[in-house]
């Protein structure tokens, strides 16, 4: 989880802090905002004007959010997994236009101090809004094999045989490695002329995907939403191919796009120290 730094208060302890989900130049339905429930504890999602911008925002308790109290929670996997969700949903409910979603538990003392460190950062707001309008992230995975499968055989077992065999079945495993990343890196530069932007990300553990196939790529692409009949062709033609040689394809989407909302983390005035 990634945070907004920030500065300690030095008043007394306030009752509620600002946790702010995400900010968009859209106006967001007041009904969208009633119907979606935001942290545990915490009063309703409601909106707050900054300059141009709104913000999607909501008052949680300072005993259970302040900073000791949070990381304390989030060190807790079902805890953390809560606040993720929490914090997707006030992220969606900003989603009639571009969104920028700030990071999981970005903590202001009120709103005052939230409006100014926005507005402070009105120009690349503005800016980063602007690339994503009408564009959405696509999510790309590739999952392959790795080894070769040779096996030792049988026969002789004298020690010359047995070092032969285990250096051809390490030589096997290690170009079967290379041409499955060779053409999973093939898929992800295709997308990329599909796209306005592209970027990869850590593969996931077997522990989170589920399966003990390797995954070889795992990439996030922005896509113009006119384009995005063309996007999903092009992984559908490529998951065919692929899928020949062994490796599957998974493509998921639309999403918010996570993954290119990046602002800079110059810290606001104001904002609580959370430590995760």
């Amino acid at each position: 989880m990634s945070t907004l730094p920030a500065g300690r208060a030095t008043a007394a302890e306030p009752r509620t802090l600002l946790c702010v989900f995400a900010v968009t130049d859209s106006p967001v339905p007041p009904d969208v905002l009633a119907r979606t429930p935001g942290h545990d504890g915490g009063g309703p999602l409601r909106t707050l004007a900054a300059g141009e911008f709104h913000l999607v925002v909501q008052d949680v308790p300072a005993t259970e959010y302040g900073e000791e109290a949070l990381a304390e929670r989030l060190n807790r996997p079902d805890a953390l997994e809560r606040c993720a969700r929490a914090h997707h949903r006030g992220v969606e409910a900003a989603g009639a236009g571009p969104v920028v979603p700030l990071p999981m538990a970005t903590l202001y003392l009120d709103d005052g101090n939230a409006v100014r460190a926005v507005t402070a950062r009105e120009a690349s707001l503005r800016a980063l809004l602007e690339r994503l309008r009408d564009r959405t992230e696509w999510a790309v995975k590739v999952h392959g094999p790795t080894a070769g499968g040779a096996a030792d055989g049988e026969g002789a077992a004298d020690g010359r045989s047995y070092l032969r065999r285990a250096s051809a079945r390490r030589r096997t495993e290690r170009e079967t490695r290379e041409q499955s990343l060779a053409r999973a890196h093939a898929v992800d530069r295709e997308l990329r002329a599909h796209a306005v932007a592209a970027t990869r990300h850590r593969p996931q553990s077997e522990r989170l995907t589920g399966t003990s196939v390797p995954q070889l790529l795992n990439a996030a692409y922005l896509v113009d939403d006119a384009r995005r009949e063309e996007f999903v062709r092009a992984v559908g033609r490529l998951a065919r191919e692929a899928g020949a040689t062994g490796l599957e394809v998974i493509v998921s989407g639309p999403w918010i796009p996570y993954s290119f909302a990046r602002l800079d983390t110059t810290a606001g005035t104001g904002t609580v120290e959370v430590v995760a």
